[in-house]
């Protein structure tokens, strides 16, 4: 049996796979609190949210979703971008989502929960081989590696 350990192209994939379908729903997300709610909808929601500073998260929100989900779609910053994704996540599960239980109907958790994870997971695991920091600096360190060995 395959696992992703022992096989470089299985997990490669995996790791594309996660940082398209993470990147793009950020991707939408950030775009949809822009073109659809506006930041000016999208502050006046957060603050009734209770969202502290709702003035200020609101546009550093709606930026760094779709910012950082396209920069995940692209492999780039991926640990950095991964990480800043999972904590807007966690703060959206804190701050508004937790008291109205698992399920999405009911303005729960379960999507903030996943992306979450998958933000996580690509913070730790990083962008894999098929993404532009690989291209730009994974040959780079193999080289090192190879040289101090």
């Amino acid at each position: 049996m395959n696992n992703l350990e022992n096989n470089p192209r299985l997990l490669a994939a995996a790791q594309a796979i996660l940082r398209l379908v993470i990147g793009f729903l950020f991707a939408a997300h950030g775009w949809q609190k822009f073109s659809q709610f506006t930041i000016d909808g999208t502050t006046a929601s957060f603050a009734q949210m209770g969202v502290p500073a709702a003035s200020l998260v609101a546009p550093v929100v709606a930026t760094l979703e779709l910012v950082g989900g396209i920069a995940l779609i692209l492999g780039i910053a991926t640990r950095i971008f991964g990480a800043l994704l999972a904590l807007d996540m966690i703060g959206a599960l804190a701050l508004t989502h937790a008291q109205n239980g698992v399920f999405v109907a009911n303005g729960g958790y379960e999507l903030v929960l996943a992306l979450a994870a998958g933000a996580v997971a690509l913070a730790l695991m990083g962008p894999g081989r098929w993404a532009i920091d690989h291209l730009l600096f994974g040959r780079k360190r193999g080289k090192r590696a190879a040289v101090n060995a």
